[in-house]
């Protein structure tokens, strides 16, 4: 079997420690003290000015899972509960909840005292209606929280019911992707079914400034927020707003955010993986490791060539995976080969189901599938964006590879927001490559969503209810093999591989935290 473990020697550099579900995940960054307001105090920029890769499609926190979205949104709305540092589901517009013996009821008591950004106080009404909104259009809340009710209880008062008990419902109302962001009824109301929200107003830090169309988004200083007291962690936690404006720029040339960081035009952005080094080595950047997620590619088993099973196990037989990951991030350092979909340091969930069927780089077992096929050499057309450097890298060896291996390819390439809402019609693709974050749990990922990649299957939806309804961890674990090795062997989907990424800052920025995205709202740059 070939070596798919996560070798030392690739991880050399990087100060980590991973952990979720109860093993602590620690990185060691630059993380600035913040300054007392003495005399002879420096003086602070009113702005901070980060570089992100693609405007987003939307800031409407519930419908989307573009990660450039949610990380502006995730500064302008709050949810009930939010994830701290150790991945762990904590209270934020909640006080407090209380569960039913039989697991089926949670009781949410909210915090007083907590408005809107146009003013209005939230009460339940408006948790409420926000719930039953993202229950009714989240793809993971109508997948892992199908047929639940929110409701209004009294003014302060919200009450869940789920069809059956499960251990991760506190986890998935924390979610980030696709988070649950709390608005005001109002603008709910005003909703066709489906519609997203264009009024973007919440109760975080920050409000919602202007959108300039190609430029930039900018937020600003929410003056009437009511933080919590806690010590920030991960997302929850004080959150002090001490910069009074936050400028997102939409900057899809690499090399422009390279040399934005550079000459300090920018105060943050990702770091590309052919720069870690250079930026390493440079005095006034601060380097922010985290584990980053899994690239993994995904097969339309729903329509086109590759609804016929044979056809795709064909054309996964063809990855050189290891090829793919050096073309996408080229630092080995910065990436590893396992068949996983989840953190491998996340040792509850760590199987490796599928693994014969992993990185096989076999044209000739290929081509024993696409006899059997009866491939006639029908386009398979691979749908790309270069707004994201490592997924068209990973999407143009791809495109060799089949070709080699005497497939008939077309790739076509668009603009991330156009990416997104193509990758919606089944009939306009055979394979997709992206790159996505690690969730807490397996029925939180995007590969056992069907509405990301058209995926139904009653294998896969029984299993996700197996590993939910598990009496213990090891239980659930071995569900999770199987729903592993069934994605391998439908050939629904496959890693290419897992990925650190980075996050650059000026190294004189104070406050700043880099968890699942940069948190920008305890920072503040010196003048």
């Amino acid at each position: 079997m070939k070596n798919i473990g996560m070798g030392k020697k690739r991880l050399s550099g990087l100060v980590l420690t991973l952990a979720i579900g109860g093993i602590l995940f620690t990185l060691v960054s630059c993380r600035g003290k913040s300054k007392d307001g003495n005399a002879g105090a420096p003086a602070y920029r009113s702005e901070i000015n980060v570089a992100i890769t693609a405007q987003p499609p939307t800031l409407d926190s519930a419908m989307t899972v573009s990660q450039v979205a949610l990380q502006i949104s995730n500064h302008i709305y709050e949810q009930l509960y939010n994830l701290n540092a150790d991945y762990t589901p904590v209270p934020d517009l909640a006080e407090s909840v209380s569960v039913s013996g039989d697991g089926l009821e949670y009781t949410f008591t909210l915090r007083r005292g907590v408005y809107f950004h146009n003013g209005k106080e939230l009460k339940a009404e408006d948790v409420s209606a926000s719930m039953t909104r993202w229950l009714n259009n989240s793809s993971r809340a109508k997948t892992l929280l199908a047929n639940s009710v929110f409701e209004e209880i009294d003014p302060y008062t919200v009450k869940l019911t789920v069809e059956y008990p499960s251990s991760d419902v506190l986890i998935i109302l924390a979610t980030w992707a696709q988070f649950p962001g709390i608005m005001p009824k109002e603008i709910i109301d005003a909703l066709e079914d489906g519609q997203m929200v264009s009024e973007y107003i919440g109760t975080g830090p920050y409000q919602f400034g202007e959108w300039k169309q190609d430029q930039y988004i900018r937020l600003d200083r929410y003056e009437n927020y009511a933080s919590r007291d806690e010590e920030p962690s991960g997302f929850s936690g004080r959150k002090s707003a001490p910069t009074g404006n936050l400028y997102f720029y939409f900057v899809t040339d690499q090399s422009t955010r390279v040399a934005g960081l550079k000459t300090g035009q920018y105060d943050v952005t990702a770091i590309p993986a052919e720069n870690y080094e250079e930026f390493e080595a440079d005095p006034n950047i601060a380097i922010h490791p985290v584990p980053g997620g899994v690239l993994s590619a995904y097969f339309n088993t729903q329509q086109g060539p590759l609804a016929n099973l044979k056809l795709r196990q064909a054309a996964l037989a063809v990855f050189n995976d290891a090829e793919i990951l050096l073309a996408s991030f080229s630092n080995p350092n910065l990436y590893f080969l396992n068949p996983g979909f989840t953190n491998p340091a996340q040792t509850q969930w760590l199987v490796d189901a599928g693994a014969e069927r992993y990185n096989e780089a076999g044209p000739e077992r290929a081509k024993q599938f696409m006899a059997e096929a009866g491939y006639q050499g029908e386009t398979i057309t691979i749908l790309a964006t270069p707004d994201y450097a490592e997924m068209y890298s990973a999407s143009l060896v791809i495109q060799e590879e089949l070709r080699q291996a005497g497939f008939t390819v077309n790739l076509v390439s668009y603009d991330f927001p156009t990416w997104l809402k193509t990758k919606s019609d089944l009939g306009t693709w055979d394979i997709f490559v992206a790159s996505t974050g690690y969730q807490l749990t397996p029925p939180q990922l995007l590969v056992v969503t069907p509405d990301w990649a058209g995926l139904r299957d009653d294998t896969l939806s029984n299993g996700l209810r197996a590993i939910r309804s598990a009496p213990n961890a090891d239980a659930a674990k071995q569900e999770w093999a199987k729903v592993q090795q069934f994605i391998y062997d439908y050939a629904a989907a496959t890693s290419i591989g897992h990925y650190i990424s980075s996050v650059g800052t000026q190294k004189t920025i104070e406050g700043f935290e880099s968890f699942l995205a940069p948190v920008l709202w305890n920072a503040r740059m010196p003048q």
